[in-house]
């Protein structure tokens, strides 16, 4: 029983922990922009909204209730990053942004429900239990995601530390930057998804 939870744990883990992953890593750092450690409760809030969508859209393609074209995933995911990368950089350094927080949350369940069907197809071919038997092992997976994005979190905040204290930037422009780098990244992934080719 310990030996299938950490099969499970541990493919969880390396599902973010790993340089394929990138558009989750992409996406993590875009909502991590701005905080800070102080800003602990919202990291783990995000992070497990994030789980929960993941989860239940897993839970939902695994079991045949719904199904979603791999294009169309490989395209909202990019999106998605777009929105939280156009948000942070259009409010780096204002005041009065708590009212959209709301926004950036629901944008995390919603990647959370993309990234889930996005991987589902995956994990129906190395899971070949019963049904039934498929709720556990998801869960343990969710708790291996949860675990990585946390380490991916908590090593962006450090950079972001280090940055903001030796280097001297400012909030603002460490924002600033990073913001501009995401959209760069992910603007070829949407302008080059084989959705635009058919």
């Amino acid at each position: 029983m310990m030996s299938q939870f950490l099969i499970y744990f541990q493919l969880g883990l390396k599902h973010i922990l790993n340089i394929y992953s990138y558009d989750h890593i992409l996406f993590l750092i875009a909502l991590a922009i701005p905080l800070s450690f102080k800003d602990w409760k919202r990291i783990l809030l995000l992070v497990t909204t994030f789980t929960i969508g993941h989860t239940v859209a897993l839970l939902l393609s695994v079991y045949g209730i719904i199904a979603v074209k791999v294009a169309v995933v490989e395209l909202l995911i990019p999106i998605t990053i777009l929105i939280v990368a156009l948000f942070h950089l259009f409010t780096a350094g204002k005041s009065g942004k708590k009212e959209s927080i709301n926004l950036i949350f629901f944008i995390t369940l919603f990647f959370g429900i993309i990234h889930g069907l996005g991987f589902s197809n995956y994990f129906k071919s190395i899971h070949h239990g019963t049904v039934t038997s498929k709720l556990l092992p998801i869960l343990e997976f969710a708790l291996g995601i949860e675990a990585g994005q946390l380490v991916v979190i908590l090593v962006f905040l450090i950079i972001a530390y280090l940055v903001q204290t030796v280097f001297r930037f400012s909030k603002r422009d460490w924002t600033l930057v990073m913001s501009a780098f995401i959209i760069g990244v992910v603007l070829p992934m949407i302008i080059g998804n084989e959705i635009w080719l058919r």
